[in-house]
C-alpha cells in the first residue's frame, strides 16, 4: 500500500513538473515577443498614446489604433501592421534596419508584416530571410534603397511582396521567381533598372504584376503561361521593343510610356476579360483592330501617342461598359464608329490628331496618315505598298539591317512632309500658331519615364488626387470654358491659374505658363518628371500637363500644369482673417504646423534632387475637404529654368558649394515657416519684416514673464484651450526658426519632432481639463 501511494505521488510530481517546464517554457516565448515588441516602439518612437504599456499588458487582445496594429493566434504575433499616416516617426540617431529587423524575427510565427509610410531609411537587411512564416510582406512609401537582398528567395511561404514608393535600384533577383506561392509582386516607383528576371515566367500562381515608374529595359519574358495573371502593369519604364506575350484571361493591362513599336498582336482582341486596356505613348505600328472595342468586359481603352493605322468603320460595335476611349494622335482614317460618338452616351473619347473624316475634334488632312501609313508600310526589300490597315507592319521584319532602313525611311518621309505641309499651311495663314492638342508620339515617347502612379497603399489615404497624365488639350479648354474669365483665379509673371473641372467631376486648377523662349520637348521632359513626382497627402499635387506648340518649328510655347483642386480656402482664413466665421483651435493649429513642416520635409528629401527655396507663406497653404493642409506653392524646377531660358543665366558655383548651398536654402524655408508659427500663434496677420521682428521681440519677452502674461500675447480664440508647455515650445521654437544666423535655425526634422512634442504635452492637458470628452481643439 505504501509502495502504491509513493508511485501515485511520484507520478503526480512527474506531471506537475511538465506542466510547469510547459507552463515556464510558454511564458518565456511570450515574454520574447513582449520585449520584440517594446524594442520595435521604442526604435520607431511610436506616439505617446502607446506609453502605457507596462509588464502585464495584454497586446494580442489590445485595441488597434491608428499606429499599430498585432494580430495574434494561440497566444503567437502573427500580424504586424505600423503606419506612419497619421503620424511621422523622429527616428533616433543610429537607428538601424538590421537592429529592427533582427527583432522582427524574435516573432516566428509572424505572417503579415507592414511597414508603411515611416521614413525608414537604409538597405532592405538580408536577415530578413530569417523571417520564415512570412505571407504577406508591404514596406511601401519608405526610403529603403540599394537592391533586394537575394535572401529574399528564402520566403518559400510569401505570397504578396509589395515595395512600393521607395529608392530601391539594381536588378530584380531571379530569386524573385522562385517563391512558389507569390501571388502579388508590386515594385511600384522605385529605381530598379536592367532586364526583368525570366524567371518571372515561372510565378504560376501570379494574379497581379505591377512595376510601374522604374527603369526597366529590353524584352518582357514570356508571360504566355501565367494563367493566373490578371493585372500587369508596366508603365513608365523603357521595356521594348516587342510587344510582351500574354495570358488570355487579364483584367487590366498597362503598357503605356515604353519603347514598344512592334505592333499589337492578334492575341489581344481575345481577352475576353480584358478591363483595362492602355497601351499610349509607345511607337506601336500596323493597323489598330477596332475588334478590341467590342471585347465584352472593356471600359478603359487608351491608344493615344502611337503610330497606329487602319480605316475605321461607322457600324463597328462598342463594349456596353466601354466609358472611356482615347484614340488620339494616330493615324487613323475612316469615320469614328457610332457607338463613340459624344452623342451615343456618357462616355468620354478623344480622338484628335487622326485624319478621321469627324471634325469635332481637330485632324490632320487624308493625306498625312496616308503618307505616313506608306511610310511605316514599306517593305525592307521590294518597297511593295500594303493596303489600308490589311497588311501587317513590316517593321517587325527579321532582319536588323532591314528595320534600320524603314526607320530611316520613315525619318526621311516624316521631315519631307512635315516641311511641305507646314509651308503650305503658312501661306494660307501666315503668322498664326497652330495649337497643337498633342505633341507627336516621337516626342512623348521618353516624357515622364519616372512619373509616379499611386500605389494602392497611397489609395487607402495618403493621396486623393488622381494619377498623373498627360492631358490633351480639348479637355482643358473643355474644363475651363475655353479658358474664359470667368474661371481666372490668379495671375503672376509666369502665367495665368484657371479653374475647371473634367468630364468624370475632377475639380482641377490649371496653371498656364508662358514659354520665354523656344525649346522642343524634350527640353521639358526632365523637369516634368520631377513635376509628376511631387505627390504627399501635405502637397497639391499635378496630376498632369499638356503642351502648347508653334506650328513653324514644333517648339514649346505654352506648358499647361493640372493640379488636384483644394475647396476651402487658405491657412490664413482660420487663423488671423477678421473676417472669418470659423477659427482653428490650438490642437488644429498643431496638426496645421505639423503638416506644413512635413510638406516640406517632402519637398526637401521626398524627391532627388530636393525642392528648396520655396518662399513660403500662409497664404500659400491652403485647407482640403477636411480642413487638412496643403502646401500649394512650391519653387517648380519648370518655373526656375524658364526664368533662366528668359534671363540666358545659368547656376553657377562648383560642385564642392552644393552641400553648403542646399544647406542654405533649407534653412531659408525654416524661416518662412517660423514667420506661418508666428501668425498661428499670435492670431495677427504678418505681411512686412517689421511685422515679424515686432512680434518676434513680443514672445522673447514673453518666455522670460509668467504664464499669464505669455497667455495674453496669443490669439484670444484660443487663449484658454493650450497648455503652458505647448505654448512654450512653440514659441522658443518659432524664436529659433526666426533667427538671423541661418546656422541656428533647426533642421526640419528638428521642426517635426517640436511640434510633435508639442503636441503630446498638450493632449493630457485637453483630457485633464475636458475629461473624457473631445477637446474643442481636437480634429
Amino acid at each position: 500500500m505504501g509502495i502504491t501511494n509513493t508511485v501515485q505521488s511520484s507520478w503526480w510530481l512527474l506531471v506537475f513538473m511538465v506542466f510547469l517546464l510547459f507552463h515556464s517554457s510558454h511564458e518565456f516565448l511570450e515574454s520574447s515577443q513582449y520585449e520584440a515588441i517594446v524594442k520595435i516602439k521604442q526604435l520607431l518612437n511610436f506616439p505617446q498614446d502607446l506609453s502605457s504599456w507596462s509588464d502585464n499588458t495584454d497586446f494580442c487582445n489590445s485595441e488597434p489604433n491608428t499606429a499599430l496594429t498585432l494580430m495574434c493566434y494561440e497566444d503567437n504575433i502573427t500580424q504586424l501592421h505600423i503606419s506612419g499616416y497619421n503620424w511621422f516617426p523622429n527616428l533616433p540617431q543610429g537607428f538601424s534596419t538590421d537592429t529592427l529587423f533582427s527583432n522582427l524575427a524574435l516573432l516566428p510565427n509572424l505572417k503579415v508584416l507592414s511597414l508603411v509610410s515611416l521614413g525608414l531609411r537604409g538597405t532592405l537587411p538580408k536577415n530578413i530571410g530569417f523571417l520564415s512564416s512570412l505571407e504577406i510582406v508591404n514596406i511601401s512609401s519608405n526610403f529603403f534603397y540599394g537592391e533586394i537582398p537575394e535572401e529574399i528567395s528564402y520566403l518559400k511561404g510569401l505570397q504578396t511582396l509589395i515595395l512600393d514608393d521607395n529608392m530601391f535600384t539594381g536588378q530584380v533577383p531571379e530569386g524573385v521567381g522562385s517563391l512558389p506561392s507569390l501571388s502579388v509582386l508590386s515594385f511600384k516607383n522605385n529605381s530598379f533598372s536592367g532586364s526583368l528576371p525570366n524567371s518571372l515566367s515561372s510565378l504560376q500562381t501570379l494574379r497581379i504584376l505591377s512595376l510601374s515608374g522604374n527603369k526597366f529595359s529590353g524584352v518582357v519574358p514570356n508571360l504566355q503561361n501565367l494563367s493566373n495573371l490578371q493585372v500587369l502593369d508596366l508603365e513608365s519604364n523603357n521595356l521594348g521593343p516587342n510587344f510582351p506575350n500574354l495570358p488570355t484571361k487579364l483584367v487590366s493591362l498597362v503598357l503605356r510610356k515604353n519603347k514598344f513599336s512592334l505592333g499589337v498582336p492578334k492575341e489581344l482582341s481575345s481577352c475576353y476579360q480584358l478591363k483595362k486596356l492602355d497601351i499610349s505613348s509607345n511607337e506601336l505600328v500596323g493597323p489598330f483592330s477596332p475588334t478590341i472595342l467590342s471585347l465584352p468586359s472593356l471600359n478603359y481603352l487608351d491608344i493615344s501617342g502611337n503610330k497606329l493605322t487602319g480605316n475605321l468603320l461607322k457600324n463597328v460595335t462598342c463594349s456596353q461598359d466601354l466609358s472611356f476611349v482615347n484614340l488620339s494622335s494616330n493615324y487613323l482614317t475612316g469615320e469614328l464608329p457610332s457607338c463613340l460618338h459624344p452623342s451615343s452616351g456618357s462616355k468620354i473619347v478623344f480622338f484628335s490628331g487622326n485624319c478621321l473624316s469627324n471634325r469635332e475634334r481637330w485632324q490632320h488632312p487624308y493625306s498625312f496618315c496616308h503618307n505616313e501609313a506608306l511610310a511605316v508600310s514599306i517593305e525592307p526589300h521590294n518597297k511593295e505598298k500594303v493596303k489600308g490597315g490589311n497588311g501587317k507592319a513590316v517593321l517587325a521584319s527579321s532582319t536588323v539591317g532591314g528595320f534600320v532602313g524603314v526607320i530611316a525611311i520613315i525619318g526621311l518621309a516624316f521631315v519631307v512632309f512635315k516641311r511641305e505641309y507646314a509651308k503650305k499651311k503658312a501661306n494660307k495663314t501666315p503668322q498664326t500658331i497652330l495649337i497643337l492638342e498633342k505633341v507627336s508620339p516621337a516626342h512623348t515617347l521618353k516624357l515622364l519615364n519616372d512619373a509616379r502612379y499611386i500605389s494602392e497603399t497611397r489609395k487607402l489615404g495618403l493621396l486623393g488626387a488622381p494619377p498623373y497624365r498627360t492631358f490633351v488639350l480639348d479637355e482643358l479648354r473643355e474644363a475651363t470654358s475655353n479658358f474664359d474669365l470667368s474661371n481666372l483665379i490668379g495671375a503672376s509673371s509666369s502665367g495665368q491659374i484657371y479653374k475647371g473641372r473634367l468630364t468624370d467631376g475632377t475639380a482641377v486648377a490649371i496653371r498656364s505658363i508662358k514659354m520665354r523662349k523656344r525649346h522642343n520637348v524634350q527640353s521639358y521632359t526632365h523637369h516634368l518628371g520631377r513635376i509628376s513626382k511631387i505627390r504627399y497627402c501635405h502637397l497639391v499635387s499635378t496630376i498632369g500637363h499638356c503642351f502648347e506648340c508653334y506650328q513653324d518649328d514644333s517648339s514649346v510655347s505654352r506648358i499647361c500644369l493640372v493640379f488636384e483642386f483644394v475647396p476651402n480656402g487658405t491657412l490664413r482664413g482660420v487663423i488671423s482673417d477678421a473676417n472669418s466665421a470659423q477659427k482653428f483651435t490650438w490642437t488644429q493649429r498643431m496638426g496645421a504646423a505639423i503638416g506644413i513642416a512635413k510638406g516640406i520635409q517632402f519637398l526637401h528629401t521626398g524627391i532627388v534632387p530636393g525642392i528648396f527655396s520655396n518662399q513660403l507663406k500662409i497664404t500659400d497653404v491652403l485647407l482640403d475637404q477636411n480642413l487638412h493642409v496643403k502646401i500649394s506653392k512650391y519653387n517648380l524646377p519648370l518655373l526656375i529654368e524658364n526664368k533662366k531660358m528668359d534671363s540666358g543665366s545659368s547656376s553657377s558655383g562648383s560642385k564642392g558649394n552644393d552641400g553648403r548651398r542646399l544647406k542654405y536654402e533649407e534653412k531659408d524655408d525654416v524661416y518662412d515657416f517660423g514667420v506661418i508659427l508666428l501668425e498661428i500663434i499670435t492670431g495677427r496677420t504678418i505681411n512686412t519684416k517689421n511685422d515679424i521682428d515686432v512680434s518676434k521681440d513680443i514672445l522673447i519677452v514673453s518666455l522670460t514673464a509668467d504664464e499669464i502674461a505669455r497667455r495674453n500675447i496669443i490669439d484670444p480664440a484660443v487663449r484658454n484651450e493650450c497648455s503652458d508647455s505647448s505654448l512654450r515650445t512653440l514659441m522658443e521654437l518659432c524664436i529659433r526658426c526666426l533667427s538671423d544666423e541661418s546656422s541656428e535655425r533647426p533642421s526640419v526634422e528638428d521642426l517635426i519632432w517640436n511640434l510633435q512634442f508639442a503636441a503630446q504635452v498638450q493632449d493630457p492637458w485637453n483630457r485633464d481639463t475636458y475629461g473624457n470628452q473631445e477637446s474643442p481643439g481636437q480634429v
